[in-house]
C-alpha cells in the first residue's frame, strides 16, 4: 500500500494509508500519521472555528472531534494527483487515531487508484 500525503490549505500535515474502504459507496479512510508536534484536536478544532466548518462531535475532555467536509483538505500520491470525492471529513482523538475520509470517488478514479480494495471486495462473494 502507498502512502499519501494529507494537506491542509496546502501545508502538509501528515500522511495516510487510504487502508480502509467502502468499495459500493466509493469511500476511502485511513489512519492520519501527524506531522511531529502537531495536536490534531487543537489543529482541526481551530481551523473549522476559524473557517467556518461544522463540528459535528466535539468533546474535549477527551479530546475527540469530528468534522464535516473541510474543503481546504487535500489528499494526494506521490505524483501530486488528488483524490477527489465529494466529502473529506476527519474524525479522531488526540493520543490515540485520527482517521481521514474521503465519500464520493467516482469511478473510474475509484478502481484505477484503489484496485486493491475492488478485488477484496469481488473476491468476498467468490469466496462464498
Amino acid at each position: 500500500m502507498k502512502y499519501y500525503d494529507i494537506l491542509l490549505d496546502n501545508i502538509k500535515i501528515g500522511t495516510t494509508r487510504l487502508e480502509k474502504a467502502d468499495v459500493p459507496m466509493g469511500v476511502v479512510f485511513g489512519e492520519i500519521r501527524l506531522a511531529d508536534g502537531i495536536s490534531g484536536y487543537d489543529l482541526f478544532k481551530t481551523y473549522c472555528l476559524t473557517n467556518r466548518i461544522e463540528i459535528i462531535n466535539d468533546y474535549p475532555h477527551d479530546r475527540f472531534i469530528g468534522t464535516s467536509n473541510i474543503p481546504g483538505i487535500k489528499v494526494v500520491d506521490n505524483n501530486s494527483a488528488e483524490i477527489k470525492g465529494q466529502v473529506i471529513n476527519i474524525e479522531g482523538m488526540d493520543n490515540n487515531i485520527f482517521e481521514v475520509i474521503i465519500s464520493g470517488i467516482p469511478y473510474p478514479l475509484f478502481e484505477a487508484e484503489f484496485l486493491h480494495h475492488v478485488k477484496s471486495y469481488k473476491n468476498k462473494f467468490e469466496d462464498s
